[in-house]
């Protein structure tokens, strides 16, 4: 059977972490590979080859396995998430519309920068787009793409999470919002520690709050650190 996907790791269920989904039970399939390079990334071992072993952190899975994996479980949110699996998305719309048929909420993750196609965003319930800013090291050119931006405005699925390290970056914020009228916003706390999460949180609440956005912890974390898989 020919392989379909790069997956790097299918888990759950566990809760989702982030977002206006948080807290509730869910199963992950990460893609791998991503075309941006976060100095931060949490998640490093989908892209970064030259810290990680490719042939140990990716394998082909065809869509019926991945698909197969999902409905031996009840839960029935899934989240796709990578790297950015848009990156993939030939491949993940028919896994995506299978999962649809089978009853099951499919959220895709994406960082914004590749446009879906109008199969995939009639299948999924929900893209979680999460535009970097500039504490994520890259240049605006790389990391921003307007029309790819609007169109997910356009789709009437998306939500944006923002990662933040400081207060200040609730500025740039505000200017991408403003270009290209990104809403709902979702302010998240850089952070792969509890202690870093919760000490960013109460930094950033009051303003988030003034600005009229969501706040959005990292469940994951604040319950089991850094570990993979949860």
């Amino acid at each position: 059977m020919t392989a379909d996907l790069v997956v790097a790791e299918l888990f759950g269920p566990t809760f989702q972490g982030e977002g206006p989904s948080a807290g509730q039970q869910a199963l992950f399939v990460r893609l791998s590979n991503c075309n941006l390079a976060c100095v931060w990334c949490d998640t490093a071992y989908t892209w970064d080859w030259a810290r990680f072993d490719r042939a140990a952190e990716q394998r082909p899975m065809t869509v019926e396995d991945v698909r197969g994996w999902v409905l031996r479980h009840p839960t029935r949110l899934v989240v796709v998430t990578g790297g950015d699996p848009l990156l993939q998305q030939r491949r993940l719309t028919p896994l995506v519309q299978a999962l649809a048929e089978a009853g099951r909420r499919v959220e895709v993750e994406t960082n914004g920068t590749i446009a879906p196609q109008p199969g995939l965003t009639a299948a999924v319930a929900a893209f979680n787009v999460s535009p970097k800013l500039g504490n994520s090291g890259m240049g605006r050119d790389r990391r921003i793409r307007g029309q790819v931006l609007t169109s997910l405005v356009a789709s009437g699925k998306a939500v944006f999470k923002f990662v933040v390290c400081d207060v200040a970056d609730l500025d740039e914020i505000e200017a991408l919002c403003a270009a290209f009228g990104l809403a709902p916003v979702w302010v998240m706390p850089e952070g792969d520690r509890s202690e870093a999460v919760l000490s960013r949180l109460r930094l950033l609440a009051d303003e988030v709050v003034d600005r009229g956005w969501n706040l959005s912890a990292r469940l994951h974390t604040l319950l089991w650190e850094n570990a993979r898989g949860r």
